[in-house]
């Protein structure tokens, strides 16, 4: 392999890593909580922000973190970023009292804001066709590596060390980005970037925070919140303005919109992002109640919880291994409808199970439903990049991930709303007080901890079996999304990998006149 070669696939790898480490980082505080509500004193609404304070930067920074990043540089920024994410590890695990742990929140999800659409909109500089496809599949992966490992590293940190040693973690792996990063990426940017849209700024990143604030807090409260849907919905009103304003910038003659709305005249990006989407809505809701399942049903501590996700990732990486090879073959849309066609058969056998299935039978339907996802959300990616040149890949990956964060945090609060509805619905408090039925209704684990304090085997089955039939109908809900990404992959996507030269599209034509320019921007 030539050199240029190697240094590309190496400057890959090391993208990889710092993913892995953003996706662990989301996963690997859940397991601290409770020791944070001790060490440092920690009230309820304390817990939620240090979870809620990176989720809300990362929305309101990811699209004009895009567009700085063309328009002065992604190797720069992501640099710059590598720093800020190493350094707000550090403030977080030496953190003294919450206040101080939510700022270093904050300043970490601003890091991450910036190196999750760099990172991704890099591939569209260094990588064409076939090694793209592969390139994307292998950051997707590296990503949601981290969702298992945060649990398992998290649970061995925290049986061993301080709370902060699961922040320490991220220093080894973000020094080592730095060095590989300044030494392999070569710095790319849009020769003819914008002016910063100020307004579309604003409205995209109030709408962003509107809405996101609006679905954590449907999640924790429940629908019937009257404050949480008024921020709903004045994100969707903020976002309506946002997409008014760049559509009105895109008609002035020389306007210079934050977002290019001729993106989505293209198939392969508009289909490939709602692909993206509705799968990682799903893969969030899911992810959201296993962890639950695995705790109250299997008796699992943090460490074991990783462990028995693991599936999921093994069948991930085998998907995701096939799904490159299958692309070459048969082009995004079938791959990307094999891919939910395999989600939702292993979700179907999922919700079949009871309180007695053994982990045997859960590790299959869950290693299925890793192999459906790794067939259908790196092919999607790839779908949605394919249609980027690479001068504005940094703001075409920023709005990717953008839709991908609201639709996660949303499946989050939509299908928790389902799975905690229903257990309340179906669990028997008729015989308990009022206290302990309030508090048994409150979700499994309390549930769980009520009936061991009573020393009463039969709640504690009545609450297991409850939780076991909300489980069923959140898997079956994924499932009715499996056949809608089924449908948009067979109607909406290409079938074929490239299209025939004669009938593509004036936009994909567009793109590939832009690639050739901006290539000529690339250092290095």
């Amino acid at each position: 392999m030539p050199a240029a070669d190697r240094r590309r696939w190496w400057a890959l790898g090391v993208l990889g890593l710092v993913t892995a480490v953003i996706g662990l980082d989301l996963m690997v505080l859940n397991v601290a909580l409770p020791t944070l509500a001790r060490d440092l004193d920690a009230s309820t609404s304390n817990l939620q922000w240090f979870a809620n304070a990176y989720s809300l930067v990362l929305a309101a920074v990811l699209l004009p973190a895009g567009m700085l990043g063309d328009r002065y540089g992604r190797k720069k920024f992501i640099l710059v970023s590598l720093g800020m994410f190493g350094a707000a590890s550090l403030a977080c695990a030496y953190s003294q009292t919450a206040g101080q742990l939510i700022a270093a929140r904050l300043l970490l999800g601003l890091g991450a804001a910036f190196l999750m659409p760099l990172s991704m909109s890099v591939l569209t500089v260094l990588f064409e066709g076939a090694e793209r496809a592969r390139a994307v599949t292998i950051l997707v992966t590296g990503n949601a590596l981290g969702l298992p490992l945060g649990p398992i590293v998290g649970g061995l940190l925290l049986d061993h060390f301080w709370w902060g040693s699961v922040f320490l973690i991220n220093i080894p792996v973000i020094v080592l980005a730095l060095v590989a990063a300044a030494v392999l990426l070569p710095e790319s940017r849009d020769p003819n970037a914008s002016r910063l849209d100020v307004p579309g700024v604003a409205l995209s990143s109030a709408g962003l925070v509107s809405l996101t604030y609006g679905v954590i807090e449907i999640g924790d409260v429940g629908w019937s919140d009257a404050p949480a849907l008024g921020w709903i919905g004045l994100g969707v009103v903020l976002l309506a303005a946002f997409a008014l304003w760049q559509r009105r910038l895109t008609r002035r003659p020389g306007g210079q919109p934050l977002v290019d709305v001729g993106l989505f005249r293209s198939p392969g990006f508009t289909w490939g992002v709602i692909t993206a989407t509705l799968a990682t809505f799903a893969m969030f809701g899911i992810f959201f109640a296993m962890p639950q399942f695995f705790q109250a049903v299997d008796g699992a501590d943090a460490l074991g919880i990783g462990l028995r996700l693991l599936p999921f990732i093994v069948g991930l990486m085998a998907g995701a291994r096939v799904g490159d090879q299958l692309l070459k073959r048969l082009g995004s849309g079938v791959v990307i409808a094999i891919g939910f066609l395999t989600f939702g058969v292993g979700l179907v056998i999922g919700a079949l199970m009871s309180v007695d299935s053994g982990y045997a039978y859960i590790a299959t339907w869950f290693g299925i439903v890793g192999v459906g996802t790794g067939l259908a959300l790196p092919a999607a990616m790839n779908a949605a990049l394919g249609a980027l040149s690479p001068a504005r890949s940094g703001v075409g990956s920023a709005l990717i991930q953008a839709v991908r964060q609201v639709g996660g945090a949303i499946g989050v609060a939509v299908l928790g709303s389902i799975l905690n509805s229903t257990y309340r619905n179906a669990v028997d408090v008729s015989q308990l007080p009022p206290q302990a039925a309030g508090l048994v209704r409150r979700g499994v684990t309390a549930g769980v901890a009520v009936a061991d304090q009573l020393g009463s085997a039969a709640l504690r089955l009545a609450v297991q079996d409850a939780f076991v039939g909300a489980t069923r109908a959140l898997l079956f809900t994924c499932a009715g999304i499996a056949v809608l990404g089924v449908a948009i992959g067979l109607l909406f996507l290409p079938r074929r990998r490239r299209p025939p030269a004669d009938s593509t599209p004036p936009f994909e034509a567009g793109v590939v006149a832009d690639r050739a320019e901006s290539e000529a921007d690339v250092v290095g």
